[in-house]
C-alpha cells in the first residue's frame, strides 16, 4: 500500500512538472505563476547538492528577482521576435535545421495513432516543446510506461538537450535561463527512467 501511495506521488509530481514546464515554454508567466514559484518552500542551495535539488531554488529566485513587464519582454525576446526569436522551440528545427520537416510528420503519425489532434485555434507546429510536454503530461497521467518511453525517446530525447542548453545561454534569457536548467535536469531524469 505504501509502495503504491509513492508511485502515486510520484506520478503526480511528473504530471505536474511536465505540465508547469509546458505552461512556462508556452507563454510568459503571469503573476500568479510569478508569486507561485516565487513561494516555492525550497532548502538554500548547498554545493553539495546537484540536479533537480539545486534548481529549484535557482527558479525561485528567478521568479522573485524578475517583475512581469520583464519576463513577458524576455519571452518575447526569446520565442517570438521581430521575425524570429532568438530560441526555435520546435523539434524538426533542432533536428534537422528546418522547421516542418520528416520529424514533424513522423510525430503527427504517433499522434494521430495516441488519439491526439492539434486544435482549431493552435497554428503552430505540433512539434514546439511546450505541446510535446504537454503530451507526456498526459501519457504520464495515463499511465502506460511502454507509451511513455515511446514518445520521449522518439520525440523529446534526441533534441531536449540541446534546446535546453541554447535557452539557459541566450542573450535575452534571465528568469528562463532558470527554467532551462530545471528543464535540464528534469527531463535528463526523464531520459534515465527510459532507457
Amino acid at each position: 500500500m505504501e509502495q503504491q501511495v509513492m508511485q502515486n506521488e510520484e506520478t503526480t509530481l511528473r504530471v505536474d512538472i511536465y505540465s508547469m514546464l509546458a505552461h512556462l515554454l508556452r507563454k510568459a508567466p503571469d503573476d500568479n505563476i510569478l508569486n507561485w514559484l516565487s513561494s516555492l518552500d525550497v532548502a538554500t542551495p548547498q554545493p553539495h547538492i546537484s540536479g533537480m535539488a539545486a534548481t529549484w531554488p535557482l527558479v525561485k529566485l528567478a521568479a522573485e528577482k524578475t517583475t512581469l513587464i520583464r519576463v513577458q519582454e524576455e519571452y518575447q525576446d526569446l520565442f517570438i521576435g521581430v521575425g524570429r526569436g532568438e530560441i526555435v522551440p520546435f523539434g524538426s528545427w533542432y533536428l534537422t535545421g528546418s522547421l516542418m520537416e520528416m520529424p514533424l510528420a513522423h510525430l503527427r503519425r504517433d499522434l494521430a495513432q495516441l488519439g491526439f489532434q492539434r486544435e482549431e485555434n493552435v497554428k503552430e507546429p505540433e512539434d514546439h516543446i511546450a505541446a510535446l510536454l504537454e503530451v507526456m503530461a498526459m501519457l504520464v497521467e495515463g499511465g502506460d510506461d511502454h507509451l511513455q518511453k515511446t514518445f520521449f525517446n522518439r520525440h523529446i530525447a534526441t533534441w531536449f538537450e540541446r534546446f535546453c542548453a541554447d535557452l539557459k545561454s541566450a542573450d535575452s534569457a534571465v528568469f528562463y535561463t532558470a527554467i532551462g536548467e530545471l528543464a535540464l535536469q528534469f527531463l535528463t531524469v526523464e531520459k534515465t527512467r527510459f532507457v
